[in-house]
């Protein structure tokens, strides 16, 4: 997305085209090439990461069988990714918003339909994959038809663009990487923990990535192509008082997220999760990972705003090398925590690692003089706080105990949470609009 944003700019239209052939070109040769092989060698990678199904032949065909359906989805994910950055690059947020729901569409209709029909049913799930990978690619083409990027692809390896991004991905890749062996350590750890442990994080995180997915990736994605188009116009204070607005957004969303996920995280979890054998004992041990890891969300959320700043600016190895150190913090971090606190020491230990990331990504800014904070923060602040103050309050105050929550019938459970998160948000909103917030204060178009 910088790459194009910047042919965009200093680049005529045609330019630009030739541009998204050539990456469409070399992407999908390359992508594809790795779909065919990892398609052929699908039963050399089940025995590489699942060995233990060598010793049941049925489970380990099935396995790779699978495999074999599923792994064309790089193939179109990796397409409908890039066509949409191209999107993206153009102010088009809503198409590629709407496209991974062909997935889960698809796989709906796999288990629905396609399952019974078939004599072994979790292959169904298999091609729902494949299907809903090439649905989303589909669902963009008329949409980039209408932007005049429906090109067709070549091969530009040589071409000054494509180098270019791919000099930029490797870093990311690597960045990436990071969260990918972090992740894979908390779950070792929690597997030495109390059984039930890596179930608890999993399905307290799950709450976390929801108010992560709606506000602090949103925000990370609808700035990264105005950051790319101001810093390919040299327009400094624009590119900053982006980032500014991007920071006090992911405050005045998620210091409320932070609050609400902390108090309802037991009403939450048994509204969600407490059927079947997710018992009522499981509600409370994932409620104190969900409190540990609500109180990361804002420093999640900075990251997501932070790291465009320098990817905008094609710099993606700072966000790395501070990824990094955000890792080996968290580890240490594990460690300590793990002994005294179990599965929320864990938990924990990510949340701090968050602020970490985003602390160091924050300072880095500052220093290269990227980022100057604009006026009026100090009253941004307070009013902000007091606003969460009174949501604190109300429900702190406010909603039963957990132990009430579980005993409850589902469907007084939703009721209940339902009118709790409507009060919520009325508080909150109520709040900021006697300390002075207006409609247009909460839109990106006012800062942006």
């Amino acid at each position: 997305m910088p790459v194009i944003s910047e042919y965009r700019t200093r680049q005529p239209e045609l330019a630009v085209r030739e541009l998204v052939a050539s990456v469409s070109g070399t992407l999908g040769l390359v992508v594809l090439l790795v779909s065919v092989a990892g398609a052929i060698a699908a039963p050399l990678l089940v025995l590489a990461f699942a060995p233990g199904f060598l010793d049941q032949p049925e489970k380990f065909s099935l396995a790779s069988e699978m495999l074999r359906i599923t792994f064309p989805y790089l193939f179109f994910v990796s397409l409908t990714a890039l066509a949409g950055g191209v999107l993206n690059t153009y102010d088009r947020f809503g198409v590629p918003a709407v496209t991974p729901a062909f997935l889960n569409l698809a796989m709906i209709g796999a288990a629905l339909w396609l399952a019974p029909r078939m004599d072994e049913p979790v292959v169904a799930l298999a091609w729902g994959v494949f299907a809903g990978g090439l649905a989303q690619l589909l669902f963009q083409l008329p949409f980039l038809w209408r932007r005049g990027f429906l090109v067709r692809p070549r091969l530009g390896f040589r071409h000054e663009g494509v180098r270019r991004v791919m000099r930029l991905m490797l870093p990311a890749i690597f960045g990436v990487s990071v969260a990918q062996v972090s992740l894979l350590l908390d779950t070792l750890l929690a597997s030495f923990l109390e059984t039930g442990s890596v179930s608890w994080l999993y399905y307290s995180d799950r709450l976390l990535e929801f108010p992560l997915g709606i506000f602090g990736i949103a925000l990370g994605t609808v700035i990264l192509p105005s950051l790319s188009r101001r810093f390919a116009e040299g327009a400094h204070e624009s590119f900053s008082a982006t980032v500014d607005w991007a920071l006090r957004s992911v405050l005045l969303l998620g210091l409320p997220a932070t609050i609400g996920l902390a108090l309802l995280a037991g009403p939450l979890l048994a509204t969600l999760f407490q059927h079947g054998e997710f018992r009522s004992a499981d509600v409370y041990m994932a409620q104190l990972s969900l409190v540990a890891f609500s109180a990361g969300l804002v420093g999640f959320m900075a990251v997501k705003v932070l790291a465009p700043a320098f990817y905008s600016r094609q710099d993606t190895r700072t966000p790395v090398r501070v990824a990094v150190v955000a890792l080996a913090a968290n580890m240490v971090m594990n460690l300590m925590l793990i002994f005294p606190l179990a599965h929320a020491g864990l938990a924990l230990a990510t949340s701090l690692a968050g602020f970490v990331n985003s602390g160091l990504l924050y300072r880095l800014l500052r220093a290269q003089g990227v980022y100057q904070p604009a006026p009026g923060w100090p009253a941004f602040l307070a009013r902000v706080l007091v606003a969460n103050a009174v949501l604190a309050t109300l429900l702190l105050f406010g909603p039963a105990e957990t132990s009430v929550w579980t005993h409850l019938t589902a469907r007084s459970r939703l009721i209940e949470l339902g009118l709790w998160v409507l009060a919520g948000v009325a508080a909150y909103l109520g709040a900021l609009a006697l300390l002075g917030f207006r409609k247009r204060d909460l839109l990106p178009s006012a800062r942006v």
